[in-house]
């Protein structure tokens, strides 16, 4: 027997004002058909991935000042992890591993690419001898869709559009080549920077401003909105085709720049402040910021959270209203965090692998409840993303894959393969971290640090001179029995 819930009893709304609605409740049908989309044998799939959203920024992970009204209702109707990481660090190597299933550290045979910019060991293609999800779900007769506003996916060095029947590149963030540079006014390039911005970062707001001060007159016009109003569209149409689809929205916001609305701005400060606004951080020291200028930056970033936070709540409202919960595997989760000035570094530098980047979000929706209202913490990673759709939709995958299913814990079950501790890289710098103690170090094993997570989980104190031996087993048997060797040195 299934019961199909209704919309009343499904959803209401978790805040007022500029919270918007929220998802709450959990499915309760225990039938193996009730959530099969209409002329499909397999449920449709949603991928959300919010852009450098800190776990410590989330009321449903602790946060207590901070408005996140959807995520914190979306955990009372899916399974939460509460130990997740990213398989590596930053953007471009956090989606591959999402799309593969794949690790992409210790970064092996990394080649920089031709037109970029920027040159974290892993910042490359999709490896030609690699297949994405995307794409098999495409040879089962999905429907496989892309939006998003992350603009490093669509350059011309970049392939993330492969295995996708639809994408839809939305542009002007960051640092895209939408608009002349010197179409950007002055005034607002001042406006958006501090003093200590180092020119990169300047150069990164003036791209910004050209791109987007000639069209914003009203909410819909920022980034997340935007994101979210396409994908929203698109589950109209799709509701109207009736075909399973896979449909990976991912939303640029909450990183940088931080320019919401004035009205989350003044949820955490003044509307009005007179001063210059840091939209973005340099990628180093924080000691270029004055306390003024580092609390301006922070209230900004939490702006930009609630901001984000509203416009999934408003797309998950129309998910609902077109009965696509009822059929719908879901996945929201972050590919990794930004430093605001704790341990005196702001951006994402890689020698500062402290929680405040290394902490993810991770909710796993199943239509018929499984795993609502529950959390786990097993070492979640979005590499098993991969292996948990496709098992969900009892397809083989054409590789191996490095992750694993997540369906037995779904189900209240151990996982398939336990994981005693996780391993990540970013650029020559790795973490790892078991039970009780973190370890951080470059690729050749020095400058190690090493935290007790159990007297210490902000990672606030080396122990490493301390306790040599645990650093030596933790290099040893986590670091370079995971990636098979020495790592790789660039």
């Amino acid at each position: 027997m299934s019961r199909k819930l209704s919309r009343k009893e499904f959803l209401k709304v978790a805040g007022a004002g500029v919270a918007g609605a929220a998802l709450v409740g959990a499915g309760t049908g225990c039938g193996g058909s009730s959530y099969l989309p209409s002329g499909g044998s397999r449920m449709n799939v949603v991928v959300v991935i919010l852009d450098s959203l800190r776990r410590d920024h989330v009321g449903a992970y602790g946060n207590d000042w901070i408005r996140t009204p959807t995520l914190d209702a979306l955990a009372r109707d899916s399974l939460r992890f509460t130990r997740p990481y990213p398989e590596s660090i930053p953007t471009i190597p956090a989606r591959r591993a999402v799309y593969t299933g794949k690790r992409t550290w210790p970064f092996r045979n990394w080649v920089p690419q031709k037109g970029e910019t920027f040159f974290p060991a892993g910042w490359q293609r999709i490896p030609e001898d690699q297949w994405s999800v995307a794409e098999i779900l495409l040879d089962n007769e999905f429907d496989t869709v892309l939006i998003t506003d992350t603009q490093h996916q669509f350059k011309p060095s970049m392939n993330f559009h492969r295995g996708f029947n639809v994408f839809d590149f939305i542009r002007g963030q960051e640092r895209d080549r939408y608009r002349p540079k010197q179409t950007a006014p002055e005034e607002l390039v001042q406006k958006n920077t501090v003093p200590g911005n180092d020119r990169s970062m300047v150069e990164k707001v003036r791209q910004y401003v050209a791109n987007t001060h000639y069209y914003r007159e009203r909410e819909e016009d920022w980034f997340a909105p935007r994101v979210f109003l396409r994908a929203m569209k698109y589950l109209e149409d799709a509701a109207r085709a009736g075909q399973p689809f896979f449909l990976v929205v991912d939303s640029f916001d909450p990183h940088e720049p931080w320019d919401p609305p004035k009205k989350y701005i003044g949820l955490y400060g003044d509307e009005d402040y007179p001063g210059p606004d840091p939209i973005v951080p340099n990628y180093s020291r924080s000691d270029y910021l004055d306390e003024d200028e580092l609390r301006r930056m922070r209230t900004l970033y939490a702006a930009e959270v609630t901001m984000a936070d509203r416009w999934l709540g408003n797309f998950l409202d129309r998910m609902d209203a077109l009965g696509f919960l009822e059929n719908t595997l879901l996945f929201v989760i972050s590919d990794h965090g930004v430093s605001l000035g704790e341990h005196g570094y702001t951006g994402k530098v890689d020698e500062a692998l402290w929680p405040e980047l290394t902490d993810i979000i991770f909710y796993m929706r199943h239509p018929e409840g499984k795993g609502s209202g529950r959390t786990s913490d097993f070492y979640a990673s979005i590499h098993d993303i991969a292996p948990t759709i496709l098992a969900q939709m009892d397809i083989e995958p054409w590789q191996p894959m490095d992750g694993q299913d997540l369906t037995p814990l779904l189900e209240g079950k151990g996982p398939q393969r336990e994981r005693g501790h996780f391993t990540l890289g970013y650029n020559d710098y790795v973490f790892c971290r078991d039970e009780r103690y973190a370890l951080v170090c470059r690729n050749d094993g020095s400058e190690a640090r090493l935290y007790d997570l159990e007297q210490d989980p902000g990672m606030d104190r080396d122990v490493s001179g301390r306790h040599p031996q645990v650093v030596r087993r933790m290099w040893e048997g986590y670091v370079l029995e995971d990636a098979g060797g020495p790592l790789p040195k660039y």
